[in-house]
């Protein structure tokens, strides 16, 4: 397995609200890194289906699907300090009871802490595209990780990306159809799934004429 992060732990700016409730809700809604796989079903106290969410950066999108699809059950990770105390203060502020955060590397969270055909789907929003050329070996979407995810995967589970950046969409779009397990749900790139709400971020861009590329892929094979 790759040993090069996909991402830099920046000291960034934290604001007081997100260190509150950084510290005093971790406790609450966080998971601890473990070497040894998570029993999903005893972390949330029922059978659901349960989505794992890959870098949720300041939590907006994650918090919003998850209050709208309270059927399912929602496994985020995040490295990053400041997104972590803003997705706390949003799951605390509308009660959201179905999700559950791990702060630590996503590759090394996945190998050791997700069972096998445990997951009904993956979602990676805007992943950091590293657009230079001499950095493209930091992109999180690489073969071996795309094969790590697809064993996590049930037979039929969706693995869904998004990007603004029309170079990492090609490369994903090529690494993800190089999975055979794995099928396109479009011909190349999908429509936006109604359940991926648009960030204020991303509406910008659409206002500045920035176009989104959405990636979606289903395990047909075990």
């Amino acid at each position: 397995m790759r040993t090069i992060r996909s991402y830099v732990l920046r000291q960034g700016r934290i604001s007081k609200a997100q260190l509150r409730a950084y510290r005093e809700l971790l406790p609450k809604y966080s998971i601890s890194y473990s070497e040894s796989p998570l029993d999903l079903g005893r972390l949330f106290g029922r059978n659901a289906p349960k989505i794992l969410e890959i870098g949720f950066g300041m939590g907006e999108s994650s918090a919003a699907i998850a209050q709208a699809n309270p059927q399912h059950d929602y496994l985020g990770i995040e490295v990053h300090t400041p997104g972590v105390g803003s997705l706390l203060n949003k799951i605390e502020a509308a009660h959201i009871t179905n999700f559950r955060v791990i702060q630590h590397d996503a590759t090394e969270v996945v190998r050791n802490m997700i069972p096998p055909a445990s997951l009904s789907g993956i979602q990676i929003f805007f992943p950091d595209p590293w657009p230079k050329r001499r950095h493209h070996k930091r992109r999180l979407i690489q073969p071996e990780f795309v094969e790590l995810l697809c064993e996590r995967l049930k037979t039929g589970g969706y693995l869904h990306l998004a990007t603004d950046w029309k170079d990492y969409a090609e490369h994903i779009l090529s690494v993800l159809g190089s999975e055979p397990r794995l099928a396109n749900t479009a011909r190349d790139y999908a429509q936006r799934p109604k359940y991926r709400p648009l960030t204020k971020f991303e509406q910008r861009g659409l206002r500045l004429g920035h176009p989104v590329w959405d990636i979606v892929f289903r395990k047909c094979l075990d």
